[in-house]
Parts: C-alpha cells; structure tokens; sequence
C-alpha cells in the first residue's frame, strides 16, 4: 500500500526524503568524512550510532575502518529494513541494528569507544539535549568520544529558530558554538575538535557532492514535476538561503 505524504505538514526531513535525498546532514558527506577522519579509528573499536535509519552509514562506517557497530533506531519498520540491508552487504557477524529510543540511552548496559548522532540534538529542546548527552556520557567507555554532526546558528538565534521552524515544520534549536561546548561539558564531556561552515543541504555543488550528478538530477526532476513537493522544498531552501550568514554547520568531537 502506497502511502500519500502531505508535503504542508509533513517535516522537511521527510520532504527531501521523498524527493529523492539521501544525506540529509546541514553540512552534507564531506563533513561527516571530517569527523570521521578526526576519530582516527582502530580495527575493532565499537561504536553505537544514534537513529540509524536504513542502515545505510553503519554499513559504509563499518566496511571502510573495520569497526563493530551497534545502530540504534525506534521505527521498527526502519528496523526491519537496516537489518535486511546489512544482511544484504554481507555485514551482521559486524553490525547490530537494536530497537530503542535515544532518550532512554541510560538503560544501555554496553559501553563503546565512539558514539555517533548527526542530526538529532538540534531538533531537541536544551532539555531533550542534555537529557541525550547524558546517556551518550553513560554510554561512552573511558576516554570514548562522541561524534556529532549539527546545524550552527551564529547571529539572530531567534529569527533563524522561526524561520526553520516555518520552513521545515520542526523546531529546530541550533546553538552556537560555545552553547555546544557548554552543553557538552555540562554532560561531562570535553569537546576537543571542531569545525563549522556554510548550511550546504540544498546547495547544487554540495547536493552533487552528496547525491552524485545522476542522483541531483532525479531530485530536481521530482521537484520540478511535484508541485506540492517544490513548494516545500523551494521554501526550505529560501529560508536557507535568508539565514546564510547566521545559519550553517558544526563537526565535533568531545571526549
């Protein structure tokens, strides 16, 4: 059974998910590849990623350094999928795809060297934020880091707030760099490394980078012939373009 998104109310992250986006990171795969780059991770080191989806960035984290990887998703239809697409790749003697809510990450028992959330504490209140990095804190062994990939906000907090909030149809809550490290060291954790650029997630070159030249174009031919979609789409992307110089992306590792 086909399921009828309604693009009015549905949060941008499904939008751009029907549209055809796969990475939907603010500062899109070269970042992430930075922070993993950063993590200078060992053969057989564990790691636990955050909302793990369909599996896809546990397969390619496990096959390209080797390590063991724990994925942690709530949709159980997601679930399902991210276990046949590891089964798929020939991977489960070496990644695990586990059912479970990163709220109640204080329930976990395992510790792992590295924790990994790209895209999650931004689109939680400063309390569902502190509340994850505490269980992320609880999750780590000694001396493990964690991982993260998140909007920036530099200027105009409020005005880039109710503009994503529009836009994307979630309220979003981006802080600014010191507002990160503070939450961090209020979990007790010590951000180490970091870099921030430019919102890049509908950005051409980015999207190419992101998306391949043959996937950017089936994205733009379905917003193209969607009219509901490209209203939505067209309008993240002005609101994006709006806050360019208050709004952009970090990459941080704290330990």
């Amino acid at each position: 059974m086909t399921t009828t998104v309604n693009f009015a109310t549905v949060p941008g992250h499904q939008v751009l998910a029907t549209a055809g986006k796969k990475i939907l990171r603010p500062g899109g795969k070269a970042a992430t590849e930075q922070l993993l780059t950063w993590a200078n991770f060992q053969p057989g080191e564990t790691l636990l990623e955050l909302a793990a989806s369909f599996g896809e960035s546990a397969i390619e984290i496990a096959k390209k350094y080797k390590v063991r990887v724990v994925g942690m998703e709530k949709n159980p239809d997601s679930v399902a999928k991210a276990r046949e697409n590891i089964k798929a790749a020939g991977l489960s003697d070496q990644i695990t795809i586990i059912e479970g809510d990163i709220f109640h990450l204080d329930e976990m028992t395992d510790k792992f060297d590295y924790v990994l959330a790209e895209a999650i504490l931004t689109m939680q209140s400063d309390v569902g934020k502190a509340k994850i990095l505490s269980g992320v804190k609880n999750c780590l062994k000694p001396g493990g880091k964690f991982l993260s990939h998140e909007m920036l906000v530099r200027d105009n907090a409020e005005q880039v707030r109710k503009s994503l909030s529009e836009s994307i149809r979630v309220n979003a809550n981006p802080l600014t760099v010191s507002q990160w490290s503070n939450l961090c060291r209020d979990a007790g954790l010590t951000l180490q490394q970091q870099q921030t650029g430019n919102m890049g997630l509908l950005n051409l070159n980015q999207m190419i980078n992101d998306e391949g030249l043959f996937g950017t174009v089936k994205i733009i031919w379905n917003v193209l012939t969607k009219p509901n979609l490209r209203h939505r789409v067209l309008q993240m992307r002005r609101s994006f373009q709006q806050q360019g110089k208050n709004l952009g992306y970090i990459v941080f590792i704290s330990q």
